[in-house]
């Protein structure tokens, strides 16, 4: 009887919990705080969190072997099937008038991108230096954080650095989520009171004739040159055709509602998977969410820089407020910047002119992370 009691007490997750799954399971916990109390990206952060709490609980294989956590990662992350479903559904929720109704627009997206291959260029400075020990395709996954897209940031994981993906999901979505914390104390330092009250023209309506033709020619030119980048960007174009077309209502509605929603929480919980104790525990987390924010900061920096440079060699002027979204953290920073334009003039509306550069964003991150996958296969 006693002999019976030990055994059942010994496998209890109680027994057999180490400090580290503690840990983790309280990480866990947080990102539900995160999502549920400070509405910090809940979509996400509460299938991962719960995910997480799962990959940890001890004496139950639920991330690995047969389990269903593990199972949904390899069907959904290791095949690259979920983010390029949820590249699908936003495609389907774009609207890219602002950007061709002012084209200029797309440099601001391009430039805030450069935090990207800075990060990726510091990565691997620190492992030359002995300070961390990032291989090439680690570096490039780390780097693409800087795009602040979390879908596209756990594509490149899942294709470069699956060890990697717990932090850098975790990382991208939660710096996605601070996007009105962290960049007006940047852009407050790089523009003046009289830039940020520039007003900006009325934008031009854009035909619906342009809207159809503008996904199918930025698919073939871009997928010509960096074929890598054509699964992503080939299912942003294509949500968006269905949305503009007007011709498949029931496609568009379902990619942008009910199958983003579906895969998002079986995207949610695989990404949970990966933070096991194990995986998630080590110096290198404390690097990848580090150089994370590097790379999201030069991002902004860049947007916003480019922008005034822009200024210097035209004679309309763009709000460098704008230059900010050119992250892709849609519609976060388009809104910052937005709000930051009222506060300096009360007349100033540039939500719509800052939804230019952030779709820009959306594009220019898919690019570099089709750059990244290409240049890091090529090696």
């Amino acid at each position: 009887m006693m002999d019976s009691l030990i055994e059942l007490w010994q496998s209890t997750g109680l027994y057999q919990i180490q400090w580290d799954q503690a840990a983790m399971i309280v990480i866990g916990l947080l990102l539900l705080y995160l999502a549920i109390v400070k509405k910090f990206e809940p979509l996400l952060l509460v299938p991962i969190g719960f995910g997480g709490i799962l990959a940890n609980i001890p004496g139950v294989d639920i991330a690995v072997g047969d389990g269903i956590l593990y199972q949904l990662y390899s069907m959904g992350i290791g095949s690259g099937l979920f983010p390029l479903l949820i590249f699908m559904g936003v495609g389907a929720m774009t609207d890219f008038g602002p950007l061709l109704a002012n084209p200029r627009t797309l440099f601001l997206g391009a430039a805030a991108q450069f935090g990207i291959f800075a990060t990726l260029l510091g990565a691997l400075v620190l492992t030359d230096v002995g300070i961390f020990d990032f291989t090439i395709a680690e570096a490039a996954a780390i780097g693409i954080i800087g795009g602040a897209d979390g879908p596209t940031a756990i594509y490149v994981a899942g294709q470069l650095a699956p060890q990697l993906l717990g932090a850098i999901a975790v990382a991208a979505y939660s710096y996605m989520a601070l996007v009105p914390l962290i960049q007006p104390p940047i852009i407050r330092a790089l523009t003046t009171e009289a830039e940020r009250k520039i007003e900006m023209v009325q934008l031009r309506e854009v035909s619906q004739r342009e809207k159809i033709l503008f996904p199918l020619m930025l698919l073939l030119l871009v997928a010509l040159f960096v074929p890598s980048a054509a699964p992503l960007l080939g299912m942003f174009c294509f949500g968006n055709l269905m949305k503009e077309c007007g011709v498949v209502q029931r496609l568009s509605d379902t990619a942008q509602n009910a199958l983003i929603n579906i895969v998002t929480i079986f995207l949610g919980l695989a990404v949970g998977s990966k933070l096991s104790a194990n995986e998630f525990l080590v110096l290198d987390t404390l690097g990848i969410l580090l150089l994370g924010m590097v790379a999201f900061c030069i991002g902004t920096a860049t947007g916003v820089l480019m922008a005034k440079l822009m200024n210097v060699m035209s004679q309309q002027k763009i709000n460098p407020l704008i230059g900010a979204a050119g992250v892709s953290a849609v519609p976060m920073a388009a809104r910052v910047a937005s709000k930051m334009g009222l506060e300096a003039n009360p007349h100033n509306f540039l939500l719509m002119h800052a939804m230019g550069p952030n779709v820009a964003g959306v594009i220019g991150s898919a690019i570099a992370a089709g750059v990244l996958i290409q240049f890091v296969q090529a090696m």
